[in-house]
């Protein structure tokens, strides 16, 4: 008696949480929490791009100094070589 007294119980609680599950209610905070979720990924979108808006120019900037040193570095070079063959001369 006892088994079939806890297997109506349940039957009765599953029941009730359904319904409760779908009531019109439910499905306003259902709503609300998935709009939250929305806003929240949209923030989190936003904040991204902006790092990596943030990243490119960084990595540019770097590439920019990197030429420049490059450059400044084969410059030497060629005012090195220039004055050894004056030397030679």
């Amino acid at each position: 008696m006892k088994k079939v007294s806890l297997f109506a119980a349940g039957v009765l609680f599953g029941t009730v949480g359904v319904k409760l599950l779908s009531s019109k209610d439910a499905k306003k905070v259902y709503a609300h929490t998935t709009a939250a979720a929305l806003r929240a990924k949209e923030s989190v979108m936003t904040t991204a791009t902006a790092v990596r808006e943030s990243a490119d120019d960084i990595y540019a900037e770097a590439k920019a100094i990197n030429d420049q040193r490059a450059q400044a570095a084969g410059e030497a070079v060629v005012e090195d070589a220039s004055a050894e063959e004056s030397q030679a001369e």
